[in-house]
């Protein structure tokens, strides 16, 4: 497929692609960020309400729960459904469970039966690794090489966006209701139509053989394969040294949303607060994948040289931002929860520090995983194996988080849960250095390889 007419072609007779065209990188990775904006961004802002938005967490954990669990099967097995249905079913597929997840908790909202959220989240799960292996895909293989940090920040900021508007949402539409324990109808109906647009967008984004790289260059084509074929190369991933390394950082990299959403937003905070809040961790997260995607794009000219210097940016800032945590946690526990939740405009000097805290978790969040993202493509350079090993890697994350909400329900210790999320995401970083230092070849060292640059 070419969309280059003949006055897009030099005087030489050689194409010159425009740049803003659909089957351009810059424009599928574009789509596939706001595809992301209106359903994971979405389901991010409500899920950083605390509780999904109820006064009692139990159900949107449980849900969530579901959620996770579903995911880990279909994130692993998602890359499987995007290489045999390619990218336009396999997106919409997953968009649309969003849709249905938002709306059982407007349900909930009436009824208080938690089972068709759950269901809901079971079928939500089932959706996301089918979205995310193929947004894997997207936005590691179709961008140039030696600019996928870029572009890695680019998707991120817009997916991260979602989270924004998300959070103005509940923060608008229950602005007035300072008292109030859960939030109105209306915003899980503004959720829903975000969340259909996504299912819409979702039929943009094409094929690689069918995106052509500004200096006129295909992406890797996708080989389709049966279902049993994909189903053996993903179980094979789990006996790979490289996704083995991987392993620790992927069940991090989603274990602290539950901290964070319910035991930091949720426990502090008052209700329209709460959606204040997520406007700024999400626009945090926005500025933390720009900052990393620059230090792994442009910092050194050693490809491995940076993703040293990625790691070890990301190590120190985690490091303060936890220890940060730390001193918050010792101030509240289950036992001595804070008598008066804070206010973004009443609680003065009292309000600074949590909420400077709580937006420095979502720098960290982007930071840390748009810096495994650019190490998972640097692994490889086609559609077809980075689709395998984004699922794997959302696999992995997801079974994390099913762990940790219900780690939630039960009530384990705050402290716990703090020294926990703490813990994995350090045990992370000396592996990931390994990896770089083993696997990852520099631009010129693959070329000596196979003859092509990845």
């Amino acid at each position: 497929m070419s969309v280059i007419t003949e006055d897009q072609k030099t005087n030489h007779g050689e194409e010159k692609p425009r740049r803003w065209r659909l089957n351009s990188p810059l424009s599928q990775v574009t789509l596939m960020g706001f595809v992301c904006f209106c359903c994971p961004g979405m389901f991010n802002a409500l899920s950083g309400m605390g509780g999904g938005g109820q006064v009692d967490p139990t159900a949107a954990n449980n849900a969530n729960t579901a959620v996770y669990t579903a995911f880990t099967v279909f994130g692993v097995l998602g890359g499987a459904f995007y290489n045999v249905l390619g990218p336009r079913l396999t997106l919409a597929a997953g968009c649309s469970t969003y849709v249905l997840y938002a709306g059982s908790f407007l349900y909930y909202n009436h009824h208080h039966h938690q089972a068709f959220a759950v269901v809901a989240g079971a079928l939500l799960g089932c959706g996301a690794g089918l979205l995310w292996a193929g947004e894997g895909a997207v936005m590691t293989s179709y961008p140039p090489p030696h600019r996928k940090g870029t572009y890695i920040a680019l998707f991120w900021s817009i997916f991260n966006l979602g989270g924004v508007i998300g959070g103005l949402i509940p923060f608008i539409l229950n602005y007035r209701r300072s008292s109030a324990a859960s939030v109105n109808d209306a915003t899980y109906i503004a959720f829903m139509c975000f969340m259909f647009a996504g299912v819409l967008l979702s039929f943009g984004i094409l094929p690689a053989n069918s995106v052509i790289r500004d200096d006129g260059s295909t992406c890797s084509a996708v080989k389709y394969s049966r279902a049993s074929t994909e189903f053996a190369a993903v179980l094979r991933l789990f006996l790979d040294k490289k996704m083995l390394l991987i392993v620790p950082a992927a069940w991090a990299s989603n274990f602290f949303y539950s901290y964070q959403f319910n035991n930091v937003n949720g426990l502090l905070f008052n209700l329209r607060t709460r959606g204040f809040n997520n406007v700024f961790y999400w626009g945090a997260q926005m500025a933390g994948s720009f900052a990393i995607g620059y230090i792994m794009d442009f910092s050194f000219k050693s490809r491995r040289a940076r993703g040293f210097a990625g790691i070890s940016l990301v190590a120190v800032i985690g490091t303060v931002i936890w220890a940060g945590g730390l001193a918050n946690q010792h101030r509240y526990s289950f036992d001595n929860l804070p008598v008066k939740k804070l206010d973004f405009k009443d609680s003065g000097r009292d309000f600074a520090g949590p909420f400077m805290l709580y937006m420095s978790y979502g720098l960290l969040d982007a930071m840390y995983q748009s810096m495994v993202y650019w190490l998972i493509g640097a692994l490889a350079n086609d559609s077809l194996t980075l689709s395998r090993y984004s699922g794997f890697y959302k696999g992995v994350q997801s079974a994390g988080a099913a762990v940790a909400w219900q780690i939630d329900t039960r009530k384990v210790p705050l402290m716990s849960q703090l020294v926990i999320n703490w813990s994995l995401t350090t045990v992370s970083y000396p592996l990931l250095v390994i990896l770089v230092y083993v696997f990852v070849k520099d631009e010129d060292e693959a070329d000596d390889v196979s003859g092509n640059k990845v």
